[in-house]
């Protein structure tokens, strides 16, 4: 099933910046070859549930590994099944309807 996810991965106890945790997350979507597109409070990931499941587990063990000892994370998803839909679909919807 294909999924559409809003992740925001919050790395606590390692300071005020937490950029170079963000950005390893987003190596881990790369190296899986996800669709993803960085916003400014989250990241929004695209592909098949489990493999973007994977990504968002692999993503809190590579901060913990960087120092993260504790990481709050808030998820929210969609699916649907009755046709496909990706991000720029989305998008380009709301952007017609501006224009």
């Amino acid at each position: 099933m294909q999924v559409i996810l809003d992740l925001c991965l919050v790395p606590l106890g390692v300071g005020v910046s937490v950029s170079e945790y963000v950005a390893e997350c987003h190596r881990v979507l790369q190296e899986k070859g996800l669709s993803h597109q960085l916003h400014a409070y989250g990241t929004n990931i695209e592909g098949e549930w489990d493999t973007v499941m994977a990504a968002v587990k692999q993503c809190h063990e590579r901060v913990h590994a960087l120092g993260a000892p504790r990481i709050t994370t808030t998820i929210k998803l969609g699916t649907r099944i009755d046709r496909d839909q990706s991000m720029a679909d989305k998008v380009h919807s709301v952007e017609v309807k501006l224009s």
